[in-house]
């Protein structure tokens, strides 16, 4: 099969991220063949011991399928590899350092809790914020979710684009059908999710 190029025009964003989790998802493979060309993978398996080989393998399916692959965490095997950006959870945001690995044309994504959090993101130079959790979640039980009221503030008062992640199915999607959100992201159930294109939403503040 010969590869999709996949180019994202100035200012867009995939619509649906999938994030990788070996506990909960011990192949993803079946989840990215019912991705769309467009959007991206999100590569998180920290303790994987041959995770650069996992990268790889998971970059190849990718290009296949005419899908970013963004790495979770670590700069260097992003770059290593030729990814196609970057994902900081939110105690890396304001890290030093991984600016300079960065490469033109990448995607970094971050994650956020709360307003501080996207404003650092901001200031680092994220393209966008994963914001979470907006519903109560499989993957931390017993967490306490952001709620829709409490995420509707955050994801309209943004200066960057909005990815809900936390709880996210076709049933609660429905409850977010007229927020300025870019996208969903998720472990699994995204996969399966069309996202409205009238909830797309370009970066407001940056070119």
């Amino acid at each position: 099969m010969r590869p999709l190029k996949y180019a994202r025009p100035a200012g867009t964003l995939p619509p649906r991220l999938l994030m990788t989790d070996a506990a909960r998802v011990a192949e993803p493979a079946t989840d990215i063949a019912r991705l769309k060309p467009g959007d991206a993978v999100i590569v998180r398996d920290y303790g994987l011991p041959e995770r650069a080989a996992h990268a790889r393998a998971l970059k190849r399916l990718c290009r296949q399928r005419g899908l970013l692959l963004l790495v979770a965490a670590d700069a260097r095997l992003a770059r290593a590899i030729g990814a196609d950006g970057l994902h900081l959870p939110e105690s890396l945001v304001a890290a030093p350092g991984w600016q300079r690995f960065k490469r033109p044309g990448w995607l970094v994504t971050a994650a956020a809790h709360s307003g501080a959090a996207i404003a650092r993101a901001f200031t680092d130079g994220a393209d966008a914020v994963l914001v979470s959790p907006v519903f109560p979640t499989a993957s931390h039980p017993g967490g306490r979710a952001l709620g829709l009221l409490r995420f509707a503030r955050l994801a309209r008062a943004s200066g960057l684009p909005v990815y809900a992640l936390g709880g996210i199915s076709a049933a609660t999607l429905r409850r977010l059908k007229n927020l300025p959100i870019a996208g969903i992201a998720g472990i699994s159930a995204v996969a399966g999710i069309r996202l409205p294109r009238r909830n797309s939403r370009r970066n407001p503040t940056r070119p």
